[in-house]
């Protein structure tokens, strides 16, 4: 990605895999020197490539997970 600068702070879980290589994960992230973010994307094999994806604060995250947890505690 050029002209844009990151930094993995922590990695913390691969969420799947495609079968040419691409892993979708979730880690925190320092873009361009910032405040890490919590980071959703998918990365070519090397890592040299990504595509779009979503970040989030601690609080978004947290927002998330409790969310997503009242949707599958739902069981709808």
């Amino acid at each position: 990605m050029k002209g844009i600068q990151y930094e993995f702070v922590k990695e913390i879980a691969v969420l799947s895999a495609s079968g040419s290589g691409y892993t979708k994960e979730i880690n925190l992230i320092s873009w361009n020197g910032k405040e890490p973010k919590y980071d959703i994307r998918s990365f070519s094999p090397n890592r040299e490539k990504c595509g779009k994806g979503i970040t989030l604060t601690a609080d978004e995250a947290a927002a998330l997970l409790k969310a997503l947890q009242e949707e599958l505690n739902r069981g709808d």
